[in-house]
């Protein structure tokens, strides 16, 4: 793996590229204006690993959004922050390990570490693989509805 500079002059162009873009993404979800999500593909296989709730494959954007990260949202006051500990590129992946903290609507903090793989094509992601705490994140979905 690569240093997370892509000014460093270590990536080429399309790990240049694709950093940026999951980069951007997350600034932009930090900021409240948008999310790296914004890049994945209509037909993106997003798979959550382990055994929590959420585990499996979606076969689609619209999938992982509705089943996933909508439902994820509903059950929260405050969204989820992220903060990146380590991006790296390497060829059309981005591996981007960071912790995430919100508040969920019964007032009690979230708080979770993740990594993300994501392959590119163009532009666009057409893979996601996710790993994090299934504990945490379980606790949460059986705690909170995502019905307000």
């Amino acid at each position: 793996m690569k240093p997370m500079t892509a000014s460093s002059g270590q990536y080429n162009d399309i790990e240049a590229r694709n950093l940026e873009t999951v980069r951007a993404g997350f600034d932009a979800w930090v900021n409240g204006t948008g999310s790296p999500l914004e890049a994945i593909a209509d037909d993106v296989t997003w798979e959550i690993t382990g055994n929590s709730v959420a585990a499996r494959v979606y076969t689609s954007k619209e999938d992982f959004m509705s089943n996933v990260i909508r439902a994820f949202n509903a059950r929260m006051t405050v969204p989820l922050k992220p903060t990146i500990r380590e991006i790296y590129a390497d060829g059309d992946t981005v591996i981007v390990f960071f912790d995430g903290e919100a508040t969920a609507r019964d007032g009690v903090p979230y708080r979770n570490t993740y990594s993300w793989f994501l392959t590119f094509s163009g532009d666009r992601i057409v893979k996601g693989t996710a790993f994090f705490d299934s504990i945490a994140f379980d606790d949460l979905w059986q705690r909170v509805s995502a019905q307000a």
